[in-house]
């Protein structure tokens, strides 16, 4: 990725921090509709200084939201442990939850978006499920006060969703999330997909958690996006189901689609051929173009999915699909 990044190192607000990791690591991304990162900030060190949790605040933003970094750059000044990075042009949220990635050194990383989803007190729930385990907690604006279109179009994303998430995740959209460092490390991250980093996390076997959280007052104005934004979401949805369930099986998925047009085209010849042997003329006819053009694409697919298989299987014995998670009296392995 070719991208500039400009860091300022940080510091507490009495002494250096040195070679002393923090307990969380807090990563905000400014890449639509950022508010006031200052008092973000403001808000967020308040919650986890009463906490007792020392942090460092790492912000990645996009290069034209420079006037908004300005006030961050004064608090630096005085001492904060703030650290700013820039891109050198518009990249995806998850291009820049890996750059940050690379600057963060506390064993948590909390994630927050440029605005308000949830109230920041919220955060210290988060961090008590970590503390008891789990690797990766989201928050659920629980209960929903927003606009009826803010709502319908959550419960859509969710319907959607729910063969993969098993009805365990009702907010995936929320952008609050405490991690624990090494998941995101071993997590792919890469296209679009941060929005969806809580079923990725499920699907590589670690422990997901969704918190109840009040949402903040800000967060109820309905909001409805372009037709273009809906249709990247839905590819994006529609090849996240084909990354977990069908990575290691690609001739079921090909092969079920294949199957059907070739199925398909393949009636409609044998009709045609019948009507041919009686004597009928179907030289002229589109129905002949259709089913051979039917059965060679339901031929192509199922083709595409044996190369698919060869491929799964002479990588199979570099990788391991699977994690395995040690216990006191046993070991899980877990699919």
């Amino acid at each position: 990725m070719n991208t500039v990044a400009t860091a300022l190192q940080p510091m507490t607000q009495s002494e250096p921090l040195g070679d002393v990791a923090p307990d969380i690591s807090v990563v905000v991304t400014v890449s639509e509709r950022p508010e006031s990162l200052a008092a973000l900030y403001e808000e967020c060190a308040a919650t986890l200084r009463g906490l007792g949790r020392s942090f460092e605040f790492i912000v990645v933003a996009h290069p034209y939201f420079t006037a908004l970094l300005s006030p961050l750059r004064g608090l630096i000044e005085q001492g904060e442990p703030i650290q700013i990075m820039q891109t050198g042009r518009a990249v995806g949220e998850t291009a820049l939850l890996r750059m940050a990635l690379g600057r963060c050194r506390a064993p948590v990383v909390l994630t927050l978006p440029a605005y308000r989803q949830v109230a920041i007190a919220e955060v210290g729930t988060l961090l008590e499920r970590i503390e008891r385990g789990a690797d990766f907690v989201v928050a659920c604006r629980s209960p929903r006060h927003d606009a009826l279109v803010n709502r319908l179009q959550s419960r859509v994303l969710r319907f959607i969703i729910d063969p993969l998430t098993q009805g365990r995740i009702h907010d995936v959209a929320c952008g609050v999330r405490a991690i624990r460092r090494e998941v995101l490390e071993q997590l792919p991250l890469y296209g679009d997909f941060a929005r969806f980093l809580p079923l990725l996390a499920l699907h590589n076997g670690y422990v997901v958690e969704e918190a109840p959280c009040r949402q903040h007052p800000s967060n109820l104005r309905g909001r409805v996006y372009g037709p273009g934004i809906y249709l990247r979401r839905l590819i994006d949805v529609l090849g996240l189901f084909f990354l977990l369930r069908f990575t290691e099986k690609p001739l079921r998925f090909f092969g079920l689609i294949g199957s059907v047009f070739a199925f398909a085209g393949g009636v409609i010849l044998l009709w045609l051929l019948a009507e041919r042997i009686g004597g009928e003329g179907i030289g002229g006819r589109p129905l002949l173009i259709l089913s051979v053009l039917l059965f060679i694409l339901g031929i192509q697919s199922i083709a595409l999915g044996l190369i698919g298989e060869m491929i799964v299987h002479f990588n199979a014995a570099r990788g391991r699909s699977y994690r395995i998670k040690s216990a006191p009296s046993s070991s899980i392995t877990r699919e």
